[in-house]
C-alpha cells in the first residue's frame, strides 16, 4: 500500500454522498499493482516470464547477494510515462527511489525498493460510465516499485517454500482518492483502469497470473460524520471476487458498528470459498516502514523531450476515440464508451463503418445483438463468427428498407451459425424480402383489425399503446416481412 498521502483521514469532505447502505455511506479507495510488460525486471536482467520453475529466474541482484547493485530498467520508466500521459497526470521531471523496510521471508533484502516522497506520476483521473451516468475518480499518484517473492505452502508438509522468481518484477502502484461510493462504482473503476493499462500496452492485465492486482480500502460512516476507520482488502484478482469481497466487507463493518463494536484498522484477505474477509494483520502506517532514500539509486530524471517522444508513439486513447465517435458520428457518450472497451472492439466498429455501415445502426448492433451473443459464449469480438464487413452489409439492408428488424435478426443468426456467409443470398434463401404487395398487406390489416376489437376500441379511446399490439399482430401474420413503420401509418389511417 502507498503510505504517502493518508487521504482517508486528511480528506474529510470528499464527493457528494452516494447511495446509502442501511443508512450508511460507503467510502472506497483503490491501490492497484499493475505489472509492467518489460521482458526483464526493474533493477536486474532476470526474466519476468510467468510459469517458470521456482527460483530459476532470480539472479544475484534479486537474491540480494552481497556486492550487488540495482540498475534502473528504462522500459519500466517509459511505461510509467505512458500511464501518466493516458491519465492526464503530471510526470515528475525528477523523482526519487526509497527503501521500504519490512522483514518477511520472500523479501531477501529486508526492504523493498519503491518511491515515497516524490513519485514519478502525480495526480490525474479515470473517467467511466456506471450505467449511463459518467463518473470520475481522482488519482493521488502512481509510483514505480519492485515486487517481492512468493511464499509456497501447498506442496510442503508442515513447511513453506520461497519462490523468488517474482522478486524484482516491475510494478506501477496506482493510488486513488477515496472517491468511490458503491461496490458497483469501485468495480467499474477497476475495469476502466484495466482497460487503459492493456490498451496502451504497459500491462498484459492477466489477473489470474497476478499481473493486475487490486487492494480496496473500505470504510463506512453515517452521512455527515467524519470518515470511518478503513480496512484494506488485499490482492483482489478478479472482478467477481472484488464485488463479493467489498459487498461482504461493507455488511460486516455495518453490523460491527450496529452491535456497538469499534472497527480496527487492518489488512484483510478475501476467501472466495466462504465469501468472507478475514483479518491478516493490523494495518501499518508509513512510520512502520522507516522509509529513507535508496543510496544505491540516483534520482530518476525524465527530460521533456523523452516525454514528447513517448507521447508521439502513443496509440489513440479510448477516451479520445470515444470523443471522436461522438463528434464525427453523432453517437451518445454512453454508446461511444461501450465501443471503446478494447482496441479490437473499436477496430471492428471502424471496419464496419468503412465498409459502408451507418455508424448509429452499427453501434446498435454491436452493443446489442453482438454483445449479447459474445457474452453468452464468453468470447471476444476477435472471435466473432460475423465479420465487420458482413455486419456492414446487414446494416445497409436494414437502412435501405430491405430488411425489417425481425428479419435482420434471422439473417444475423444465419451468419453467426454459419448457415450462410452472404447477406443478400440469405435474404433470398429465407424469402425475407419485405412485403411489397399492398393488396396482401391491406388484407392482413383488415383481418387483424377484425380479430382484435378490444385493441381497436382502446386505441380509439385514446390509448396509444394499444396500437403496438395491433402492429405486432400484423408483423406476426406477415412473417416479419412487413415494414413496421408502414404498418403503423396504415393502421392509423384505417382506424382514424
Amino acid at each position: 500500500m502507498s503510505e504517502t498521502v493518508n487521504t482517508f483521514e486528511a480528506q474529510q469532505e470528499g464527493r457528494p454522498t452516494g447511495p446509502l447502505v442501511r443508512g450508511y455511506e460507503v467510502i472506497i479507495g483503490f491501490e492497484t499493482h499493475a505489472q509492467l510488460s518489460t521482458a526483464s525486471k526493474i533493477f536486474s536482467r532476470a526474466s519476468t516470464a510467468f510459469g517458470a520453475e521456482p527460483n530459476t529466474q532470480a539472479c544475484a541482484v534479486d537474491l540480494a547477494l552481497p556486492g550487488t547493485l540495482p540498475v534502473m530498467n528504462k522500459g519500466a520508466v517509459e511505461r510509467a510515462i505512458k500511464l501518466g500521459l493516458a491519465l492526464g497526470s503530471h510526470i515528475a521531471p525528477r523523482s526519487v527511489f526509497a527503501r521500504k523496510n519490512y522483514f518477511y521471508p520472500d523479501l531477501p533484502k529486508g526492504y523493498q525498493i519503491s518511491q515515497f516522497e516524490i513519485p514519478v506520476v502525480q495526480g490525474g483521473s479515470v473517467s467511466f460510465f456506471l450505467g449511463e451516468e459518467k463518473k470520475t475518480v481522482r488519482l493521488v499518484r502512481a509510483h514505480l516499485e519492485e515486487d517481492a517473492g512468493k511464499s509456497l505452502h501447498e506442496d510442503f508438509i508442515g513447511q513453506s517454500g520461497i519462490d523468488l522468481n517474482r522478486a524484482g518484477t516491475p510494478l506501477l502502484e496506482i493510488v486513488t482518492e477515496p472517491d468511490m461510493r458503491s461496490t458497483a462504482e469501485a468495480v467499474a473503476y477497476a475495469r476502466e483502469l484495466h482497460k487503459i493499462v492493456t490498451w496502451i500496452g504497459i500491462c498484459d492485465g492477466n489477473m489470474q497470473e497476478g499481473s493486475f492486482r487490486c487492494d480496496a480500502n473500505v470504510s463506512v460512516r453515517r452521512p455527515g460524520e467524519k470518515l470511518g476507520t478503513r480496512r484494506e482488502i488485499k490482492n483482489l484478482n478478479s472482478f467477481k471476487f472484488m464485488q463479493q469481497a467489498i459487498d461482504y466487507e461493507i455488511r460486516w463493518q455495518i453490523e460491527e458498528i450496529e452491535d456497538g463494536r469499534k472497527i480496527e484498522q487492518a489488512t484483510v484477505l478475501f476467501n472466495p470459498d466462504t465469501g468472507e474477509t478475514r483479518a491478516m494483520r493490523a494495518k501499518e502506517d508509513s512510520a512502520d516502514y522507516r522509509y529513507f532514500p535508496d543510496p544505491d539509486l540516483p534520482p530518476l530524471v525524465i527530460a521533456a523531450d523523452w516525454i514528447e517522444r513517448v507521447r508521439s508513439e502513443m496509440p489513440e486513447l479510448p477516451r479520445a476515440m470515444a470523443e471522436r465517435y461522438v463528434s464525427d458520428y453523432g453517437l451518445s457518450e454512453y454508446d461511444a464508451a461501450q465501443l471503446t472497451q478494447s482496441p479490437s472492439l473499436a477496430r471492428y466498429f471502424d471496419d464496419a463503418v468503412k465498409a459502408g455501415a451507418t455508424p448509429k445502426l452499427a453501434s446498435n448492433w454491436i452493443t446489442g445483438e453482438m454483445a449479447r451473443r459474445l457474452n453468452a459464449q464468453e468470447i471476444g469480438i476477435e472471435a466473432a463468427p460475423v465479420s465487420a464487413q458482413q455486419l456492414a452489409q446487414l446494416v445497409q439492408r436494414v437502412a435501405d428498407g430491405t430488411l425489417p428488424n425481425n428479419a435482420a435478426r434471422q439473417v444475423f443468426d444465419a451468419l453467426w451459425t454459419g448457415d450462410g456467409s452472404d447477406v443478400d443470398a440469405i435474404i433470398e434463401a429465407k424469402d425475407l424480402k419485405p412485403m411489397n404487395d399492398t393488396g396482401a398487406l391491406d388484407k392482413i390489416l383488415d383481418e387483424v383489425i377484425a380479430k382484435n376489437q378490444k385493441n381497436v376500441d382502446e386505441y380509439r379511446a385514446g390509448k396509444e399503446k394499444a396500437l403496438n399490439g395491433l402492429v405486432g399482430q400484423v408483423m406476426k401474420a406477415s412473417g416479419g416481412k412487413a415494414n413496421p413503420a408502414q404498418v403503423t401509418e396504415l393502421l392509423k389511417a384505417k382506424l382514424a
